[in-house]
């Protein structure tokens, strides 16, 4: 036990006092990356909004409709995280890793820097997903804020900033591929009944490929952790897993509620 303690806190100065050291004149300047406060300052104004001053201002008006924006904002997100698919395909780097171990290439090598923007640019999407909970309160649908909606969004601002600030590659990486796809997916089908062009029946699909896409993080971080010199830090690794399970008990219940229960 005392072993594994030690073996956290050398992760942990690894990530911090060695590797920061490496990242830090790669991000330092880039937006809302430089400082921790940029975090806490998004994540606060976000809750006292979809909470507080949010409910407090709907209170006595009427449902915004919000149709065009809303349609503007999804056609966004599937250019955005389709982009960032495309690339991670396009790239190459995908496509050389063994899945189960992808070392962060820390160079300032073409590549390296091409995968550390588009670890910022998904940290960005994230931050600007918080959009759509700023919606639901606008739309006085205060029910569709539940605590896994609430919980995954800061969850993932979290993480990414922590992504592109000192991991920016590496293992981490499959994450954002994984879930640019799915978003693209999961944008496209708010497009299609935005536009009321049929009935997707598809909307069950998408909880499931969601599902798949923690299940498969999981199992790739899990098998990564367990394999020696990797050259991804494991303690980022050993910190997510318990969100990730967290995450995939909180689909599986919001899924048994919502269609099989049904």
């Amino acid at each position: 036990m005392i072993a594994f303690i030690n073996h956290l806190y050398n992760q942990y100065h690894y990530i911090t006092d060695y590797k920061a050291g490496n990242t830090y004149p790669r991000t330092k300047d880039w937006l809302f990356v430089g400082s921790f406060w940029y975090l806490f300052g998004i994540i606060g104004i976000y809750l006292q909004f979809i909470y507080i001053s949010g409910p407090a201002f709907m209170e006595k008006r009427k449902p915004f409709e919000l149709n065009r924006i809303l349609q503007l904002y999804n056609v966004i997100q599937i250019i955005l995280n389709g982009y960032i698919f495309v690339m991670g395909i396009s790239s190459g780097l995908i496509a050389k890793s063994t899945f189960i171990c992808l070392p962060i290439d820390y160079s300032n090598d073409q590549q390296a820097l091409q995968v550390a923007f588009l670890v910022w640019l998904y940290y960005i999407i994230k931050i600007f997903d918080l959009l759509n909970t700023i919606f639901f309160v606008l739309r006085k649908k205060q029910n569709q804020v539940t605590f896994l909606h609430t919980y995954h969004h800061i969850g993932m601002i979290i993480a990414t900033w922590i992504g592109v600030r000192y991991l920016a590659g590496g293992q981490g990486i499959y994450i954002g591929f994984y879930n640019s796809f799915v978003h693209t997916i999961m944008y496209a089908y708010y497009l299609w009944t935005s536009l009321k062009l049929s009935n997707a029946w598809w909307k069950k699909y998408i909880t499931q490929l969601q599902f798949l896409q923690f299940i498969i993080i999981s199992l790739q971080f899990s098998l990564a952790i367990f394999t020696k010199d990797c050259g991804y830090p494991k303690l980022p690794m050993l910190m997510i897993m318990p969100h990730m399970i967290f995450i995939i008990i909180l689909f599986a219940d919001f899924y048994y509620k919502r269609y099989i229960k049904k």
